[in-house]
């Protein structure tokens, strides 16, 4: 294989992505990249307000990316997000579920044990990242079952390999992402098309906005002793970057990973490999 077909492989000039969740850290960055690009990029979100700012960081390349609003946990809403972006961008080609998180009210401490977790805010932090998950999938994944042909990712969690302290909504949900990514990856290659693949990622500690508030003194800016014992684990003694995501996302998005499906890849630092001793 020449030069040239290797840069094909990573060709995403034209192709239309869906990213939930897109005006986060996280799907923001991965918007930003996927513009860079040359694919379409369509940021779905509830809340479209930071939308503005992601679209001014893509600079030129923000003519061929729109903000769409759109609940996940909302079929009609993605319903209606979907007609929007059918009529702008025709086929969706990819769909990468980045909205989710935690809540502390879903998050057990001296003042909250678990026994006392409102049930309420335990069933929202669930179905946001689970639920939030698998609808979309339903919605921008029947086209391409239709099609023949698309790529999805979901973005999982270290919790879904070791559930973590504090945030059993949260492990137990991301859990179920990683076991919906395998299900649906087998289902539509095998029901479908062996051309649509279903993968995740499971990102290691990345200060946002859900977990800054656990892992960061929000008076001095220290690490808690959460935060220290996370980066005690993780042998590169770092948090992650928002840009550390790229590498992996963009290999599973582009036609270089064509022969690979349910897969979950960490992208932790080591954190996943280290036992501790």
């Amino acid at each position: 294989m020449d030069s040239q077909e290797l840069t094909q492989l990573y060709d995403l000039t034209g192709r239309t992505f869906v990213i939930t969740g897109g005006t986060g850290i996280l799907g923001g960055e991965i918007a930003c990249a996927l513009a860079g690009c040359g694919a379409n990029v369509v940021v779905l979100d509830r809340n479209l307000d930071p939308a503005k700012g992601l679209l001014e960081r893509m600079g030129p390349h923000a003519c061929h990316a729109e903000a769409v609003h759109g609940d996940v946990l909302d079929l009609d809403s993605l319903r209606r997000a979907a007609e929007t972006i059918s009529a702008r961008f025709g086929q969706v080609d990819g769909l990468i579920n980045a909205a989710g998180g935690n809540r502390p009210q879903a998050t057990t401490g001296p003042a909250l044990p678990f026994f006392d977790l409102p049930a309420d805010v335990l069933r929202w932090v669930f179905d946001l990242n689970l639920m939030g998950t698998i609808l979309p999938c339903q919605i921008f994944g029947r086209e391409m079952a239709e099609r023949g042909e698309g790529v999805i990712l979901n973005i999982s969690s270290m919790n879904a390999f070791r559930p973590l302290t504090r945030v059993p909504a949260y492990s137990a949900a991301k859990a179920g992402v990683s076991n919906f990514t395998q299900w649906l990856a087998v289902h539509v290659a095998q029901t479908y098309s062996p051309r649509i693949r279903v993968n995740a990622i499971a990102p290691g500690f990345f200060l946002t906005a859900q977990n800054e508030y656990l892992l960061t003194d929000p008076k001095t800016g220290d690490l808690t002793p959460r935060g220290r014992s996370i980066i005690t684990h993780t042998p590169m003694a770092r948090f992650g970057k928002p840009e550390d995501l790229l590498g992996a996302v963009l290999w599973l998005l582009s036609p270089a990973s064509a022969f690979v499906t349910g897969i979950v890849v960490p992208i932790d630092g080591g954190f996943s490999a280290f036992s501790g001793v």
